[in-house]
């Protein structure tokens, strides 16, 4: 008795399409995952350039200090004798305080904002630059 072939060896092909809608949404999960970690509600100032290590710190207070001299706590506007009740409340527990000031800032003004957060418990001031 003589059995026929079902079928005859197929080749194995490699589906293009499938593939092209795993990569596009795999570039689109990048793209928004990278979006995630702009932070773009920061505060705008012009920071002075240099040197600096990357901090990989967790979301650090910070006291910004803009060019027409105004102090901004975590993006939140106060008064120098506001600051280091603000900062009383929102420091972590390592004490870090990243001081981010316009180039034009007065030095005072800066200085002031400092050392009201050192009265409120700042241990160290990290100061922001921009990368050269």
């Amino acid at each position: 008795m003589r059995f026929r072939r079902s079928r005859a060896a197929k080749r194995g092909r490699i589906e293009i399409i499938p593939m092209i809608d795993v990569m596009f949404f795999l570039l689109a999960t990048f793209m928004l995952a990278s979006l995630a970690m702009q932070r773009l509600d920061a505060l705008k100032v012009k920071l002075p350039a240099g040197r600096a290590q990357q901090t990989t710190a967790h979301e650090p207070l910070t006291i910004s200090v803009d060019s027409s001299n105004e102090v901004f706590v975590n993006r939140q506007a106060v008064r120098l004798d506001q600051i280091e009740p603000t900062v009383k409340g929102l420091l972590q527990p390592d004490g870090n305080v990243v001081i981010a000031a316009d180039d034009a800032a007065g030095h005072g003004v800066v200085v002031q904002a400092m050392l009201a957060a050192r009265r409120a418990g700042a241990e160290r001031f990290l100061i922001a630059v921009h990368r050269e």
